[in-house]
């Protein structure tokens, strides 16, 4: 769940906050109670890729919490000054090591109860280079047929996953919005 009124000090001045509606505003937020800055606090964004080797999706087994040694799409928390894409590719380097190319945006799934939204993009490998990173155990393809479906460490990952084939079978790629609870 997400932490309750979780910032206790203003970052400018130090000054103990209190939370309560700015003016022009719609609900609480963090106010200092000396500068009278606004904190806001919003949604992280993740960005992964599902990259694809002819009839294959890599996947990476997590090396770090949470959910240690499950497999994950490589993904993770986009940073300040780039794009959703440029973040994408960052992370799929960072985890895996592989060289792809995007194809489109995906699946963009709210996760509200963790303040976080996932974003995948559809990544075709360019070669099967693979160098994973310390945050990865092991990067490998699978099939869908050997999809290791019960130690996928989130349901982001599952549902893309899931989308990802179904629409393979059907030809056709959509952009999918969810909403995982």
């Amino acid at each position: 769940m997400l932490p309750v009124r979780s910032i206790c000090h203003c970052r400018v001045c130090g000054a103990p906050t209190d939370y309560r509606v700015p003016p022009d505003d719609n609900r609480p937020r963090a106010t200092c109670t000396a500068c009278g800055l606004v904190h806001y606090e919003n949604p992280l964004n993740v960005v992964g890729t599902v990259p694809v080797w002819q009839d294959q999706v890599l996947l990476c087994r997590r090396a770090i919490e949470p959910r240690h040694g499950l497999w994950t799409l490589p993904a993770g928390f986009m940073e300040l000054g780039e794009t959703t894409a440029e973040g994408a590719l960052r992370e799929t380097v960072e985890e895996s090591g592989a060289h792809v190319e995007l194809e489109g945006l995906f699946t963009l799934l709210n996760v509200v109860r963790v303040g976080q939204v996932h974003l995948f993009y559809r990544a075709r490998m360019l070669d099967l280079h693979l160098d994973p990173g310390p945050e990865t155990l092991e990067a490998r393809l699978f099939r869908e047929d050997e999809i290791p479906w019960d130690e996928l460490a989130f349901r982001t990952v599952r549902e893309t996953l899931r989308l990802f084939f179904e629409n393979r079978r059907a030809g056709q790629y959509d952009v999918h919005t969810l909403d995982i609870a």
